[in-house]
């Protein structure tokens, strides 16, 4: 499926262009923003390389990953990166992945980010689950996916080298039915 094109009442998600560089850069080169993440900061040219292999993974047939700008609707400014990348070891499931700038915390941008992923997820791609991973300390992420109806369904040990340490991380995911629920409730 290209292009990607889903939105919210504040933002949208949408596939990446070039210009997207210093955005995304903006996230991934925060060390705030990547505190939590898997990786230490990157540099712009690192950046560059992911934008641009995103951009070319946009057009594979069969897409396997989904990497996306999150904009706000009402500016096309992108505040954040998602993505949603298919999982080779189960049928018809997915992991998944946000980042915003750390201006754009703390205002639900988060949640509303999770909400277009899992959309996408299961009422265009039609998968069955989709799980992604947070650090034991990223409180902001684990509050974020439960609100969104993801379950915490436990720990991988020592899943993560980050800065020389082994780190752990925790799992969350949602079924189908979970999430057909959860939207069709009033």
């Amino acid at each position: 499926m290209h292009p990607v094109a889903r939105s919210s009442t504040r933002l949208a998600l949408r596939e990446l262009t070039i210009e997207d560089v210093d955005m995304v850069l903006a996230v991934y080169g925060s060390p705030e923003a990547t505190e939590h993440l898997s990786f230490e900061p990157r540099t712009r040219d690192q950046v560059a390389q992911i934008v641009t292999r995103s951009i070319a993974a946009a057009t594979a047939d069969p897409r396997s990953e989904y990497a996306l700008a999150v904009v706000k609707r009402d500016t096309d400014d992108v505040i954040g990166f998602g993505r949603i990348a298919m999982d080779p070891h189960q049928q018809r499931a997915a992991t998944f992945g946000f980042a915003l700038r750390p201006d754009a915390w703390g205002v639900g941008h988060g949640l509303e980010t999770v909400r277009l992923l899992l959309g996408l997820g299961f009422e265009t791609l039609e998968l069955h689950r989709i799980w992604g991973a947070r650090s034991p300390l990223n409180e902001a992420s684990a509050k974020t996916m439960a609100a969104a109806g993801m379950v915490e369904e436990g720990t991988i040990r020592g899943h993560i080298l980050k800065a020389g340490q082994w780190r752990d991380s925790v799992v969350h995911a949602m079924l189908a039915d979970e999430w057909v629920t959860r939207t069709q409730t009033p």
